[in-house]
């Protein structure tokens, strides 16, 4: 099993035995959906009670792994993000607390069980994830989360619900991003 298969295992071992909801997200939620990306990085979106945000943690410890408690619980409070990262490979995990908006938890119920890496995870669906990748492009200006949302127009084309898409864009404020993509991608 190759590092980032062992570390994945872990983190979804440990998510699972706390009784967390989560769902991959991000490049390795693309890359599933058929527009995949060479990355460092697993984005992990949860959605914890704080008792089993600590369970999770508890689970978690070791000296091969980095992560800081009290920031995850800080960032569980403000619904943020904090890094898990295995000392042995160098491989990161964002763990990103689901947001409270009825976007964020209608993505989470839509959750698709997968085998990534050889692992059994939850991922979020292709629909959700060129959401939320033309979201953080316009929160970051970021070519490569355009980028990602062509390819995965690209690989996916007529098969995603469209209206499902179109259900969210004004709501997320990424309306003309997606316009110019789905022009260049001749989605009508």
């Amino acid at each position: 099993m190759s590092g980032a298969e062992s570390f994945l295992a872990r983190v979804a071992t440990a998510l699972e035995g706390a009784g967390i909801p989560y769902m991959l997200a991000g490049s390795f939620a693309s890359s599933y959906h058929g527009a995949p990306r060479a990355t460092q990085d697993i984005d992990i979106v949860v959605d914890p009670t704080f008792e089993s945000l600590d369970r999770f943690l508890a689970a978690l410890k070791g000296d091969d792994i980095y992560l800081d408690a009290d920031v995850a619980r800080e960032e569980f409070r403000r619904r943020g993000q904090f890094n898990i990262i295995d000392g042995t490979t160098a491989w990161k995990v964002d763990v990103i607390f689901r947001k409270a908006r009825a976007f964020s938890v209608e993505e989470m119920s839509r959750r698709l069980p997968a085998v990534v890496l050889g692992v059994a995870v939850f991922v979020a669906t292709a629909e959700d994830t060129v959401l939320a990748k033309l979201e953080w492009a316009k929160l970051g200006e970021s070519e490569r989360q355009r980028r990602d949302v062509a390819a995965l127009l690209e690989a996916k084309g007529g098969a995603l619900d469209l209206g499902y898409i179109e259900r969210w864009l004004d709501e997320l404020g990424i309306r003309e991003s997606w316009d110019g993509l789905r022009r260049s991608a001749n989605l009508g």
